[in-house]
């Protein structure tokens, strides 16, 4: 019991089974956390039947209200260090990410000596599928705007398909970090850079979700652009 996946999760009974039966069915035993924000559409209700399937492996909490992507990573955060989790991945709900590429990723931070790895699209042999040509200008730009003012040397700061070591999250102060929507995911590798921890980027194919609705929002990008600035006197 050494790696545990985060799925946050609202409004995902479109692909909830699917992900977490596909999680379960890669070798090296991974556990799922789903932490569900208060789906009015029964993604919990579907999650409680599979944990009569998966009695140890899966696990669910369920809070009231939608209350942000990054709160629900560092409730599950501290919640697998907790539970002596000694890897701890975010990965998305709707197969944008590739569950099979959890391998990967725990590889790089088991063998190959990183502390954070991060499934890249901007680097050598990373791919976007069926993205709009403005999500991708939006997406990329914003990559190259975090570098510019940051200087982390990651190419795909917003990527939110992750493994961390224990440590790495022991050491970061979480109950300091600041934002919830994409800015999160910049400000956790810039925390985990700062502190020195080594950031290795994994080449993925990243897909646009086929069932559900996308997150996305303005209000979400604005706090991005804006927060990089905030970061740099961390």
């Amino acid at each position: 019991m050494d790696k545990l996946v985060i799925i946050p999760t609202y409004n995902e009974k479109e692909n909830i089974e699917k992900i977490i039966r596909k999680v379960m069915s890669l070798e090296g035993g991974f556990h799922v956390l789903i932490v569900d924000d208060g789906s009015p559409d029964g993604t919990a209700d579907i999650v409680r039947s599979l944990q009569k399937e998966f009695v140890q492996s899966l696990h669910l909490v369920c809070r009231t209200g939608k209350l942000g992507l990054g709160t629900a990573y560092i409730f599950g955060f501290k919640w697998a260090l907790q539970n002596g989790y000694e890897f701890i991945f975010e990965m998305d709900a709707d197969f944008s990410h590739n569950p099979d590429d959890l391998i990967r990723l725990h590889d790089a931070c088991a063998n190959d000596g990183a502390d954070v790895a991060v499934g890249s699209r901007y680097v050598k042999g990373g791919k976007l599928v069926n993205w709009p040509l403005d999500r991708k200008l939006i997406s990329k730009g914003g990559a190259f705007y975090t570098k510019l003012i940051t200087w982390m040397p990651v190419n795909d700061p917003t990527a939110g398909f992750v493994c961390y070591r224990r440590k790495v999250l022991e050491h970061i102060p979480l109950d300091n970090v600041q934002f919830v929507g994409y800015a999160f995911q910049v400000e956790m590798k810039y925390r985990a850079w700062k502190l020195g921890y080594k950031i290795k980027e994994v080449p993925i194919t990243f897909v646009d979700r086929i069932e559900g609705v996308s997150k996305m929002s303005s209000g979400i990008i604005k706090e991005a652009m804006l927060g990089v600035w905030k970061m740099r006197n961390f």
